[in-house]
């Protein structure tokens, strides 16, 4: 569950069964959570629980000092960062890990993502909107994902919701899933009914072998 503000939100999705949750940390984002903040929720995750920073264009050094200080799992990196700075990141924030964003559409290619195959430990799949780094509530063609012959691991992401989750899983056999405003009443805040309801539905796509 990405786009966490608040201890409510956080608690719900932790006992709804989730792995991770998301922070961001991109001030123009409505979803935008100060450091502060999110420390304290992840202070009280319980173990297994996976904290993921959500950035974009980050100064290097300031975000592996966030990471550092809050105990971040993940570093989410959606904008132009190239595998140098993946790369340094990686070793500056390590144990942390990092995770690269994609916005997918129809110019997306293999080789977009082939140069970040040894510097990161996943690709998330967003999608592509002209002007705008993600969270755009909008899906794309999930039969794209198979001709980029991807070899890590696969978050997909992008509109995702409960009425759509169990055919995204099943077009795209993803690692994971990130979810955001599907199962949102406003921007930031979740709605538990519909955060259950996802993760009901992730559970019984699992359970019929859909992401086997």
């Amino acid at each position: 569950m990405c786009g966490t503000t608040n201890s409510e939100d956080a608690r719900a999705a932790v006992q709804a069964g989730v792995d991770a949750l998301g922070f961001i940390f991109v001030e123009r984002s409505p979803r935008f959570i100060t450091v502060p903040k999110a420390k304290e929720i992840i202070a009280g995750l319980p173990p297994f629980v996976d904290p993921v920073g959500v950035f974009i264009d980050h100064d290097l050094k300031e975000m592996v000092e966030i990471a550092r200080g809050i105990g971040l799992a993940y570093l989410q990196l959606h904008g132009k960062e190239d595998p140098d700075y993946c790369l340094h990141a990686a070793r500056m924030a390590g144990p942390c890990k990092i995770i690269k964003a994609f916005r997918v559409g129809e110019k997306s290619e293999p080789v977009d993502f082939i140069k970040y195959n040894n510097v990161v430990k996943g690709f998330l799949l967003d999608t592509y909107v002209k002007g705008q780094a993600g969270g755009t509530g909008e899906t794309f063609e999930w039969q794209l994902v198979e001709r980029l012959n991807l070899q890590r691991p696969v978050i997909l992401a992008g509109g995702l919701r409960p009425e759509n989750i169990m055919e995204a899983i099943r077009a795209v056999k993803p690692y994971g899933v990130d979810v955001n405003s599907g199962i949102e009443s406003s921007p930031g805040i979740k709605d538990h009914g519909r955060l259950y309801e996802l993760i009901d539905q992730v559970r019984l796509t699992d359970s019929d072998g859909s992401c086997s």
